[in-house]
């Protein structure tokens, strides 16, 4: 799934420029800080089926108030489909701090604060601390 629409701001004025529009009408002089409310609603709903769920990274600037939305909505879709029953693993600083501004940290089956490492360990790749621990076998 790809964002249907995204929150912008004209690079030249991004304090007073905030608008929501579907991603093709982006141009070189706007700025994405968020996805967009149908986004949000396109993730979610696919997120509903989901039995497993890695998510790796904010969906916007969400540490600025306003560009929040999509990070939170998805975190409280990510939080709903563990409570359903799927197994939700978060991963790096940025998402674990998402998840918690959300609320719904509690809900979520793993956290970890190391995404790099996270997605190694699933891509298949050897991580140091691991191969340390395996070497004592």
């Amino acid at each position: 799934l790809l964002p249907t629409d995204h929150q912008v701001v004209d690079s030249y004025d991004p304090l007073h420029s905030r608008k929501t529009i579907p991603v093709e009408f982006t141009n070189a002089g706007l700025v994405g800080l968020d996805i967009g409310a149908e986004t949000v609603t396109l993730f979610s709903n696919a997120l509903k089926d989901a039995k497993t769920i890695i998510w790796n990274g904010p969906m916007g600037v969400f540490e600025e108030k306003g560009f929040d939305e999509g990070t939170i909505g998805i975190a409280r879709a990510v939080a709903e489909a563990a409570e359903g029953g799927a197994i939700v693993v978060v991963g790096g600083g940025d998402s674990v701090a998402a998840v918690t501004q959300a609320g719904v940290a509690d809900q979520i089956t793993h956290i970890s604060t190391g995404g790099g490492a996270t997605l190694e360990f699933l891509a298949g790749d050897e991580l140091p601390g691991v191969a340390a621990l395996n070497d004592k076998e």
